[in-house]
């Protein structure tokens, strides 16, 4: 293979295959509390908080006595557990939110997704309470549910993941709605929040590379021989 032709393929690795996903989403784990997430409509009721895993305090610097197990979930996230959650727990139905903005490239496909799960004393209360995930102000899947009838499962992390193709550049709002239906209502923790480009499977790198190599191939294969030109 001439030198040229080598070049090229190697060109075709560096360009297909993936570098460490990066998360668009910014403090998607909670390290620094709400940094870089805006919270709304907290004066209803009991407002959001960051606590730590773990936690046998009651609110707010845990969930009303009920430490909160760890995260082994399997995920697309590209960023570790860590040591916090979001934790929602309101008695109202007005909703209490969490929104974060990203920005978007055209025609690119995104995983977005997040880590929940419900603790078991808030399953126990009387009312349930509900969690939707919204893109831009519409609501991404089926609503989750937590309380003593049908809904999310006690004391076990489960991931949400969905992936689209984006239509336009620019910002995109990613937003939570927590509502509590009742006095006493069940309770969410969130964590992990993430938005990330996705990246070819390892097939299509194998055909990307072999679509450099055959044309590399062809091009010499046309290249005419020095031979026939001597003096």
């Amino acid at each position: 293979m001439s030198k040229k032709i080598a070049f090229a393929v190697v060109a075709a690795l560096t360009v297909a295959a993936p570098a460490s996903a990066q998360n668009l989403v910014t403090n998607g784990s909670f390290e620094s509390g709400f940094g870089g997430w805006l919270l709304g409509n907290v004066g209803g009721g009991t407002a959001p908080v960051v606590i730590p895993y773990g936690s046998p305090s009651g609110y707010p610097g845990g969930a009303f006595g009920e430490p909160i197990g760890p995260n082994a979930v399997m995920t697309l996230s590209p960023d570790p557990t860590g040591a916090n959650v979001a934790y929602f727990s309101s008695d109202t139905a007005n909703p209490d939110s969490l929104t974060q903005t990203i920005n978007l490239v055209a025609g690119t496909t995104y995983n977005i997704g997040f880590d929940y799960y419900a603790p078991a004393n808030g399953i126990a209360n009387p009312n349930d309470a509900t969690l939707a995930f919204l893109i831009n102000g519409l609501s991404v899947g089926s609503t989750l549910t937590a309380g003593s009838g049908a809904g999310t499962p006690a004391q076990t992390w489960f991931n949400f993941n969905t992936s689209f193709v984006a239509m336009a550049s620019g910002p995109a709002s990613l937003t939570f709605e927590f509502r509590g239906l009742g006095v006493t209502a069940a309770d969410f923790a969130i964590d992990r929040v993430y938005a990330i480009a996705a990246v070819p499977e390892p097939a299509a790198w194998g055909m990307m590379i072999g679509g450099f190599g055959m044309a590399g191939m062809a091009v010499r294969r046309r290249r005419p021989s020095k031979v026939a030109y001597a003096a």
